[in-house]
């Protein structure tokens, strides 16, 4: 019912041309009222003296042949006919007058009113102009990701100037903060890194000393596992932070493959939980960058394994489905609850108790997940199993080459309508 509301509502554009041709109308009918009532005490007014002049010139048949009295009838009662016969043709031709003007009124009104809709919609169009560049930017913007591009509106400092002016000054902003977002991410994984990468090389020296204790190795095995659990936690931290933008080497690509990449690298892993991996990868061609949609479902194969049973299973399957590419990755493992769903998708979350341990992962697996999907156009969803385990489906969009064309195609119609710098 709201969808059908919705549809039924008028266009600005048009609900403001019916303002413009409803305020003329009203103009109009006014000007045909006013008009109305001064012709008609003008008739008034010219019609009056005639029946003073009927009484000052008694009719006799002196005077007229035509209007003698009858015999026996008194001079005053013929004077009274005429004086009727006078104003009953003066009122006669008031109304025939006026009724004139109506009827002709009202359909000059209703041509006027024709042609006033008319232009009311070229008027309303040429106003909403720069707003429509304003969308029209907006979306080429939101497809292609390009923060660089502006309307650039030249006209009259006026509200429409001031809301293209605000909305270029945004994307300029945007831009900055996704620019400097990129060279945070950059410099926090060289810093953050080299510090690790450096802990990790002394204790691993530490540890091979032909002098050391078996505490040493013991102790330094321990330091190797936390050391390695830090460097998955920034890495994981920094593809997060890298994942929650926009996709800037994006590629066609078959996530059949990727899917089936994953799983060979995935197999020593299984094989130490006894989980027996199914594949039934069928192609689903995509778009995206290579890097990201590899960790992407490597994260996915890594969280199946890792919350599975031992000796559970794990299905990986491929396809394409409504124009879209679909991985889903199928495990079973403990029973999870509906309402706690969504709350693995969030950082530093697991299920229950499990929030605290730290020998599963870092706890940033599926909010990658869902990250790298979105910032792919792509969708996650995830629905828990009957007898325990999720079913986790990730949908991507169609392949770049196609929405490339998809989106030349608008961008030429765009310009046809008209291109930036728009002139008000």
């Amino acid at each position: 019912m709201k969808a059908f509301t919705g549809r039924m509502q008028p266009t600005i554009r048009m609900r403001l041309t019916l303002l413009y041709t409803g305020l003329f109308l009203c103009a109009g009918v006014v000007l045909l009222g006013l008009t109305y009532i001064l012709v008609q005490n003008n008739l008034q007014q010219e019609g009056a003296p005639t029946v003073d002049a009927v009484r000052s010139h008694p009719v006799s048949g002196r005077t007229s042949g035509h209007a003698e009295s009858s015999p026996g009838e008194p001079p005053s009662t013929a004077v009274k006919l005429v004086e009727g016969a006078v104003i009953r043709g003066r009122e006669d031709a008031q109304r025939e007058t006026l009724s004139a003007l109506l009827t002709q009124g009202g359909i000059a009104l209703g041509v006027v009113a024709a042609a006033g809709l008319g232009f009311g919609w070229l008027l309303a169009d040429r106003a909403l102009r720069p707003v429509h560049t304003i969308t029209e930017t907006a979306g080429r913007v939101a497809r292609s990701h390009d923060l660089t591009e502006r309307i650039a509106y030249e006209g009259p400092r006026d509200d429409v100037k001031e809301l293209a002016d605000t909305f270029d000054t945004m994307l300029a902003r945007l831009a900055r903060a996704f620019e400097g977002q990129r060279r945070f991410a950059a410099n926090a994984s060289h810093e953050l890194r080299t510090p690790l990468a450096i802990n990790r090389t002394l204790v691993d020296v530490a540890v091979r000393r032909p002098d050391a204790t078996d505490d040493v190795k013991r102790l330094g095995e321990s330091l190797l596992v936390v050391n390695g659990r830090h460097e998955r936690l920034i890495d994981g931290l920094l593809t997060l932070a890298g994942t929650e933008g926009i996709v800037t080497d994006a590629r066609p690509l078959d996530l059949a493959d990727v899917a089936g990449h994953v799983l060979d690298q995935a197999t020593t892993e299984a094989g130490a939980h006894g989980v027996i991996c199914v594949r039934a990868l069928d192609p689903a061609p995509a778009s995206g960058d290579p890097v990201l949609l590899e960790r992407l479902v490597q994260n996915l194969v890594e969280n199946a394994i890792r919350h599975n049973h031992d000796g559970g299973d794990l299905a990986v399957a491929t396809g394409e489905r409504g124009g879209r590419a679909e991985v889903v990755v199928t495990n079973t493992g403990p029973v999870v609850p509906g309402y706690e769903v969504e709350t693995i998708f969030e950082p530093f979350r697991r299920l229950g108790n499990d929030r605290v341990r730290s020998d599963r992962g870092s706890g940033l697996g599926l909010s990658i997940v869902r990250a790298t999907a979105t910032a792919h156009g792509g969708t996650v969803t995830a629905v828990p199993r009957p007898g325990g385990g999720l079913t986790v489906t990730v949908r991507l969009p169609e392949p770049a080459s196609r929405a490339a064309a998809a989106e030349a195609g608008a961008v030429e119609g765009a310009a046809r309508e008209g291109a930036s710098p728009v002139r008000g």
